[in-house]
């Protein structure tokens, strides 16, 4: 009778909860996600010259479609969507790829760019599948780690503004930011229950209140315009295809892929579910070529699925993969709504304290991943010394690979890109190859560290001893 019961019991990410208790668990998540589509398209029309109502159009698409691949990607529909709680964003890199393929063409080029890269998400994925056993989790551990700290250098400009800004530095938000990151600690220490497990959006809230009495919110400003807003096909114009323009976002599309794999593999150890990487990533990816190709006819930049949720999940402890749906209508009704523009009223340093904590959670994600991993073994260590140099050294000194032709460019400088690439290539050097790799299959880690001329002798004396 126990065993029945046993069997049949749903898994945590597979409850489907009452509505209302699950509205402010999504409402967390897309507070602590809003500044990235909102800066995304003010950065894609400031840099293009967009007029207001194309913006707006396009502001409008990426909250919309960001909910519709946040609702696939949760909920799933045949071999597309993972069905684990995620959200989608337009990718930070992807937009930035956007306006360099449109400042070096035009528009219409990089709405094919976009649409291009997202037919190559959904053909790509079935060759990229086939290298995923090469992604253990030494490599994985490594490209959290990697992500997380990407996502801090990013979100930090929201606290401190970019640097050689007039506002780099400013006292003021830097105060904000603490202020933010404060209120969440104490909410966390003191809070039980509900309340404790929403403590970033409580963070946000306190935030946002203590910016309000600085005079730092910019809610009436944002009121003015349309009450109900729709997306338009092709807002930018019609597409050009330009194989050639569109290598770019190719290279970062394959990046992509490789995050995915540690993105899916980390929000898998969070909620307790096994993944199984060659039937999972496929799917995530599906989603994200699927979502970027109609999302692509309505001017969107690519669209991505994104880590930002996987420490929200860890701190809230609220598994569900329908929240994360929740969330995703929640953003279709502001992105046919004022909400989008208004939400923008919210301090970016605010957001930014918030999504510190969020993203520092996934690094130490990725550091509890490596705690696995023995590092008394050489390979190991020298995989993820390098790889970690690679991928951070990017991050440290942005601009070093500026000498470089752009496509190179664009590859060397994805942190998490190169970390992965680094780190898969030697874990084949040091694990899958030679006798080293052998002796690694068979559990001697003294003669993995043996030399090749030290291995014939070896084999010598062992079929000398035969005769």
């Amino acid at each position: 009778m126990h065993q029945a019961k046993t069997s049949t019991t749903v898994h945590p990410v597979d409850q489907v909860r009452p509505v209302l208790p699950m509205i402010p668990f999504a409402i967390q998540h897309v507070l602590v996600m809003v500044a990235t589509p909102i800066s995304s398209v003010f950065l894609i029309g400031n840099s293009l010259d967009l007029p207001p109502r194309v913006v707006s159009a396009v502001l409008s698409a990426v909250f919309i479609f960001s909910g519709l691949g946040s609702v696939l990607q949760s909920v799933g529909v045949w071999r597309i969507g993972v069905r684990l709680p995620f959200v989608m964003l337009p990718g930070g890199a992807a937009s930035v790829l956007f306006i360099t393929v449109a400042q070096g063409t035009d528009v219409s080029t990089a709405v094919g760019s976009v649409l291009i890269t997202g037919v190559f998400y959904i053909l790509a994925v079935t060759l990229f599948v086939r290298i995923l056993d090469y992604f253990p989790p030494l490599v994985v551990g490594i490209m959290v780690v990697v992500i997380g700290i990407n996502l801090l250098q990013v979100t930090g400009s929201l606290v401190v503004g970019e640097e050689g800004s007039q506002a780099f530095g400013d006292p003021q938000n830097l105060l904000l930011g603490v202020v933010t990151v404060g209120i969440i600690v104490l909410c966390f220490r003191f809070l039980k229950g509900t309340l404790g497990r929403l403590s970033i959006a409580l963070g946000l809230l306190g935030g946002t209140v203590v910016g309000a009495l600085m005079g730092v919110t910019h809610f009436t400003e944002k009121m003015p315009g349309p009450l109900f807003v729709t997306p338009e096909l092709f807002p930018l114009g019609r597409p050009t295809f330009d194989l050639l323009a569109a290598i770019p976002m190719l290279v970062w599309a394959l990046a992509s892929m490789a995050e995915a794999t540690g993105q899916t593999i980390i929000n898998g150890e969070i909620v307790q579910k096994k993944v199984e990487p060659s039937r999972d990533v496929p799917r995530l990816v599906r989603s994200d070529g699927l979502v970027t190709l109609v999302g692509g006819l309505f001017g969107t930049p690519a669209m991505v699925t994104s880590g930002e949720n996987v420490g929200i999940i860890r701190a809230s402890g609220v598994r569900s993969r329908f929240v994360t749906a929740l969330g995703g209508v929640l953003l279709v009704i502001i992105g046919l709504s004022p909400l989008a523009r208004i939400l923008g009223g919210i301090p970016s340093a605010v957001v930014g304290g918030a999504a510190i904590v969020v993203f520092a959670i996934i690094s130490v994600l990725g550091i509890q991943m490596l705690a696995r991993v023995d590092f008394n073994q050489t390979g190991n260590l020298v995989t993820a010394t390098v790889s970690l140099a690679v991928g951070l050294l990017p991050l440290l000194l942005p601009g070093m690979y500026s000498q470089f032709p752009t496509i190179v460019e664009s590859l060397l400088s994805s942190g998490v890109a190169m970390s992965a690439f680094v780190a898969v290539a030697l874990n084949i050097l040091f694990h899958h190859l030679g006798r080293r790799g052998a002796a690694k299959e068979s559990g001697d880690p003294d003669r993995a560290d043996e030399g090749e001329g030290a291995a014939r002798a070896r084999r010598g004396r062992a079929a000398a001893g035969g005769l």
